[in-house]
């Protein structure tokens, strides 16, 4: 079921189902700013990734002597969440482990999700609380699609991601599988600015690792309007279009990241894993906000 958030200048939708950001709209000129899920492109808008992100090695981990299934990115964005909260201006969806979730993730947990639009802002908070008596690990993130161009008559390549600040971006390759692979790529250079093209995304998403920036910006050399997105306490991000003619990009801040070919399996010694201990909770916050 779809719910809404709006005021005077913007509207919102989210889906109870994966609590996924469906519609993020200026309403003054009607700009639709997340990615429609054609199906015959991308049939997703802005999946959450819980309690995996990325891939992981067979599709399995281990944890105390047990071997667990789990598909890329994990489970939660194909749940169905309930709505908790509804105000003018947010939006609560919870998620609680259950009998199925407990066969890929043997843990017992409460993941809260909540949109917050004020004025030309949209906040995103995540929640995970840990309701075991163990400690539970896990990864979270998102993967918001937004269309590019955002207007008529503008080309992709017209438009750019400038980050808050120069950075030296290498991005770590992955196997045709979605693993790491031990290699990397020179992107950027103490540079700010990187132009968008369909060729990046020959091999796969670009993946980066600690970022000196938590905050970039997703714009046009054609015209003035900004897509700005913070995303402090996120260690990883991606970025990712189906490759040829993708008509979107998505800029995805994650608490984690895909498995190394070749690694172990245990979950608790994956890369970028997060530790909880009991009735512990983990929050982070991605902000978009229109310029």
């Amino acid at each position: 079921m779809l719910h809404f958030l709006q005021n005077y200048n913007f509207k919102v939708g989210v889906e109870s189902k994966g609590a996924e950001l469906q519609h993020f709209i200026k309403l003054d000129e009607q700009l639709e700013l997340i990615w429609q899920a054609d199906p015959a492109i991308w049939a997703s808008h802005a999946p959450n990734l819980f309690p995996i992100v990325g891939e992981l090695p067979d599709g399995t981990y281990t944890h105390e002597d047990e071997i667990f299934h789990v598909k890329r990115h994990g489970f939660a964005r194909h749940k169905e969440f309930k709505l908790i909260e509804q105000a003018d201006d947010k939006l609560v969806f919870e998620l609680d482990h259950d009998e199925e979730t407990l066969l890929q993730y043997p843990f017992k947990f409460r993941l809260l999700i909540a949109y917050k639009l004020e004025n030309n802002k949209l906040s995103i908070t995540y929640q995970v609380l840990n309701e075991d008596k163990k400690a539970m690990y896990f990864s979270i993130g998102g993967h918001p699609g937004f269309n590019v161009p955002f207007y008529p008559g503008e080309q992709y390549t017209d438009y750019f991601i400038e980050f808050e600040k120069e950075e030296i971006l290498r991005r770590y390759l992955l196997t045709d599988e979605g693993l790491q692979n031990g290699e990397t790529e020179l992107v950027l250079d103490n540079e700010r600015v990187l132009p968008l093209k369909h060729s990046y995304f020959d091999k796969d998403a670009l993946v980066f690792k600690n970022l000196n920036s938590k905050k970039l910006s997703l714009g046009s050399r054609l015209n003035p309007r900004r897509l700005e997105m913070t995303f402090e306490g996120f260690p990883f991000l991606g970025i990712w279009a189906k490759p040829g003619a993708s008509p979107y990009v998505c800029i995805e801040p994650w608490c984690g990241i895909a498995g190394r070919a070749g690694e172990s399996g245990a979950l608790q010694e994956k890369e970028g894993i997060n530790k909880l201990s009991p009735e512990q909770v983990f929050e982070r916050t991605i902000t978009l906000e229109v310029l």
